[in-house]
């Protein structure tokens, strides 16, 4: 018996239209519940390929969005800023049993407590999900996925190859860290306590098996943060991957973190914004926003995500 040929259990909106929007819907579509896609634009593509409806929204008109959220018990966001605020109180509204943000990328508890510079609306997304699920008329509960780091920011194209990364402002091929299509890295060099740099990281489509697995698992027993991992690396370590992986010598160019913030600081008072931000990946890299040892949700589903080195030789394989 396949997953489709099973009776539906559960109604689960995605929000967004994105590539990895659409490595969930994928995943989703496979097992044995409704899927609906909130996307502003048509996108016929994804009724074609997908077991899943498509409903065209306005996210700034609270009246639609509850409207169409009518009987969905799950919201999975892909969507940030604004937009997504106003997610949220339409999913309130509707009485949406779960929501899962889009805070996919690094830990909540290793993100800055104040001044975060990649927030986008994030912090009061969170701030507005924990006031309705402590809410004692129709509380909605939320849960947050987060998986380190997408190796996609390391594909060819970058992330916007996936049309990705936009909120994070790393779209391109070489916006962090390392640029393996011209065989060039900056590495941060030690934490500002002088430790070893880490970072997780997972690939986007094992991210969306993963979401996956937990729905499987039953959104009533979900924890306020399920983590993944993929690997986990030290930026040196990532480098020499890709590296031996391409067979070229790498460019390599190690950063103390006093430097780090030196240059950063620099380049924010010569107003320049792509160098600022290349900087300030780093530093959060360096203070270990991207980093975390339990895996739980890993412990909880069968899922055997690809390795770095694996995803690298499927991407880039050696230089021609």
């Amino acid at each position: 018996m396949t997953r489709r040929e099973t009776n539906v259990m559960m109604r689960i909106a995605i929000a967004g239209a994105g590539g990895f929007a659409a490595m969930l819907t994928h995943e989703l579509s496979q097992g044995a519940n409704a899927v609906l896609v909130l996307s502003s634009q048509p996108h016929p593509e994804f009724e074609s390929n997908y077991y899943c409806q498509v409903a065209v929204v306005d996210y700034a008109n609270l009246d639609n969005l509850q409207y169409t959220l009518q009987g969905v018990d799950l919201v999975i966001s892909t969507i940030s800023g604004v937009e997504q605020l106003n997610l949220i109180d339409a999913a309130r509204r509707a009485r949406v049993k779960c929501f899962v943000p889009s805070e996919f990328e690094g830990s909540l508890s290793h993100r800055p407590s104040a001044n975060d510079p990649f927030d986008n609306g994030s912090s009061t997304a969170l701030q507005q999900l924990r006031r309705w699920e402590s809410s004692s008329h129709y509380p909605m509960k939320y849960t947050v996925f987060s998986c380190g780091l997408f190796y996609e920011r390391f594909a060819p194209g970058g992330l916007r190859e996936y049309n990705m990364g936009a909120t994070c402002q790393v779209q391109n091929q070489g916006d962090y860290m390392i640029n393996v299509g011209f065989a060039k890295a900056d590495i941060p060099d030690r934490s500002p306590e002088g430790r070893s740099v880490q970072v997780v990281m997972t690939s986007a489509r094992d991210v969306a098996k993963f979401v996956a697995a937990a729905i499987d698992l039953g959104i009533d027993t979900w924890p306020r943060e399920f983590k993944m991992r993929g690997t986990r690396l030290t930026p040196q370590r990532i480098q020499e991957l890709c590296s031996e992986v391409r067979q070229v010598q790498f460019q390599v160019t190690t950063w103390k973190y006093q430097e780090l913030v030196s240059w950063l600081q620099y380049y924010e008072q010569n107003h320049d914004h792509a160098q600022r931000c290349f900087m300030e990946h780093l530093v959060q890299t360096a203070n270990g926003r991207y980093d975390f040892r339990d895996a739980n949700l890993n412990d909880l589903v069968d899922i055997q995500p690809m390795r770095f080195r694996q995803w690298l030789e499927a991407h880039w394989g050696p230089a021609q």
